[in-house]
């Protein structure tokens, strides 16, 4: 890993936190320069959780009978943490971890408590932010919710008077999508060829062995009813008479027969974390999600070569895996000045990357955010509603007839960009930034003793929420703008910081992060 000799510049720090936070501020700027980038991660990777969106959503009622079959308080508690919790890299993993191992909200069906099933989902997947992804895979592939998106929960094993088989439905994303992916990797992501072309890692017969292994899984209601959320934050328990208890084969392996259902499930994860491309598939998405859409092979390859063994002969340590990523020479050397660098920052991003550069928050603690997922006057993005198993983006999508397809490139960010969506992200921007949205406002008391004079306001706006990265033909465009708007009222003086603040998030050079 590198060593940083002198201590980053304002700049750096600032890119930095892009990739490692959910939003730069002056005060976290100083606070890498003074411990410069490793020992920020360390810190961050040892700071206390901040609370627990379940407790959050007790604490305001929302477990009375009246919210029993609503979505209410889910996405407050949702925007709560990623707005305003310290532990700013735990959140930003966690996030990373929700588009990688989805689950939405509208598919969390067979069971009231909707808000209560996703929280619990949000505090998992936060849980084991920086543990151990067999860890990870073991606990969501118990849980109630996964249980409910992806429909094994009552799942039971076939029934030959019927022809019944068990849901498939689990089996496959959890091999497609969390965990080794369709084609067979190298460890540095390429794709393993024979005779030239890539080779699948599974085929139907593997789908439908290990779908045996999820049969008999159901809610745990012991001592408790419906009539509370409590039994969606237990495990899933084994009706043993649901369970199939022959032999499961799948991946080349066998869970052989007469195992329990929760024996023959840490059986199952047991051969799937083993297989190769568990280290580059996740590693692969992890550096997508933080750092850059197009990692090298050697990028790759560093990473999953630590995932596969921290150095204490550990497979899947997530806070080895993460510091290793945030302080490769290609996140934070010159690497980024290549045009192929980058990555569009998601719009959920973009909104929390402005709230926590100014001090966002709810005086009532209510965070009225809301569902922002339509495009058309709203970010088309919004916790844990993703439209699909899928995520908001695939990680190899390629925008169609674009540069980035003739370059060979992929823009993963981009499948949710429109042109509904770039005018709907604009505009609900403008409001946020000029009202906010209920109580959820800005401190722009930073910014307005900056207000009358252009140049050094966008000086600061582009250092804090760009890293730098708006060039002097836009920054000049934006100071045009803003010297034909009045400076001698405090309302005013305002206005120009709301215009600066919504141009520069707007422009181009800052939707990509580099």
């Amino acid at each position: 890993m590198p060593v940083t000799a002198t201590a980053p510049t304002a700049l750096a720090a600032s890119r930095f936190l892009a990739q490692a936070s959910l939003g730069a501020n002056r005060a976290e700027i100083a606070r890498v320069q003074t411990l410069g980038y490793a020992a920020w991660i360390d810190a961050q990777l040892s700071a206390p959780r901040s609370g627990t969106r379940w407790d959050w959503l007790i604490d305001k009622g929302y477990n009375a009978a009246t919210y029993r079959n609503s979505e209410q308080g889910f996405d407050a508690c949702a925007w709560r943490k990623l707005i305003s919790a310290p532990d700013t890299l735990r959140q930003r993993v966690t996030l990373a971890l929700s588009e990688i191992c989805v689950v939405a909200i509208s598919g969390l069906v067979g069971a009231p408590w909707r808000s209560f099933s996703a929280a619990t989902y949000l505090d998992l997947l936060e849980e084991h932010a920086f543990g151990n992804y067999r860890n990870l895979l073991g606990a969501i592939s118990s849980s109630a919710q996964m249980g409910q998106y992806l429909t094994f929960r009552g799942n039971v094993k076939q029934n030959p008077a019927t022809g019944a088989l068990p849901d498939e439905n689990y089996a496959r994303e959890l091999l497609q999508l969390f965990s080794i992916g369709l084609i067979q990797l190298n460890t540095d992501g390429t794709p393993k060829l024979a005779g030239g072309n890539p080779q699948e890692t599974y085929g139907l017969s593997d789908i439908t062995g290990l779908a045996r292994v999820f049969t008999g899984w159901d809610f745990d209601m012991s001592g408790t009813t419906r009539d509370t959320p409590d039994f969606l934050r237990r495990p899933m328990i084994q009706v043993p008479k649901r369970h199939e208890t022959g032999a499961s084969t799948f991946l080349g392996s066998t869970v052989p027969a007469g195992l329990s259902g929760a024996e023959a499930l840490k059986a199952a994860l047991d051969i799937i974390y083993a297989h190769p491309n568990v280290a580059p598939f996740i590693s692969r998405q992890l550096i997508q999600k933080l750092v850059t859409s197009n990692p090298s092979p050697a990028y790759v390859g560093r990473v999953a070569s630590v995932f596969n063994n921290d150095g204490r002969g550990v497979k899947g340590n997530l806070a080895a895996v993460i510091k290793t990523l945030l302080l490769d020479p290609e996140a934070r050397g010159d690497t980024y000045r290549n045009p192929s660098y980058g990555k569009l920052r998601e719009p959920m991003l973009r909104l929390i990357g402005w709230a926590r550069a100014y001090n966002v928050n709810s005086a009532s603690d209510t965070w009225a955010i809301g569902n922002t997922s339509d495009a058309a006057s709203r970010l088309g993005q919004s916790p844990l509603r993703s439209p699909s198993v899928f995520n908001f983006y695939r990680p190899g999508y390629v925008p169609p007839n674009s540069s980035i397809a003739k370059l060979g490139l992929v823009a993963p960010e981009f499948q949710l960009t429109n042109e509904s969506s770039v005018v709907g992200y604009v505009n609900f921007m403008q409001r946020m930034i000029s009202k906010g949205i209920g109580d959820v406002v800005a401190d722009y008391s930073s910014l307005l003793p900056l207000a009358a004079n252009a140049q050094n306001l966008l000086a600061e706006i582009n250092l804090v929420l760009a890293a730098g990265q708006l060039g002097s033909g836009t920054l000049g465009l934006i100071r045009g703008a803003l010297d034909t708007m009045p400076a001698n009222t405090p309302t005013a003086l305002n206005n120009r910081l709301y215009a600066a603040l919504t141009m520069v998030m707007a422009a181009p050079e800052y939707l990509v992060q580099q």
